[in-house]
């Protein structure tokens, strides 16, 4: 039995991650196919030294972005050639 005040949250079908950047990779399902969404985030410490994350990217982080992006890249490839 479930309850109804209870939320069920969807977690992402992959993750890659570089550095403090990480791709979570989200499948949605229409008309019988699969198509993949990804998101992107990078984690830091705020002042108070308290794990943050932000989808925001500063000069130096985009070199890291783009790697992230392709790795991103190959692992949609490689979900959907599994058929996953």
């Amino acid at each position: 039995m479930s309850d109804k005040n209870e939320t069920t949250k969807k977690t992402p079908d992959a993750k890659v991650t570089v550095g403090l950047q990480t791709a979570s990779i989200w499948k949605n399902e229409s008309q019988g196919r699969a198509f993949y969404n990804v998101t992107f985030d990078r984690r830091y410490r705020n002042g108070n030294g308290d794990w943050k994350s932000t989808d925001s990217y500063g000069a130096d982080d985009l070199l890291a972005l783009a790697k992230l992006a392709d790795l991103a890249h190959t692992k949609v490839l490689e979900l959907q050639s599994a058929g996953k």
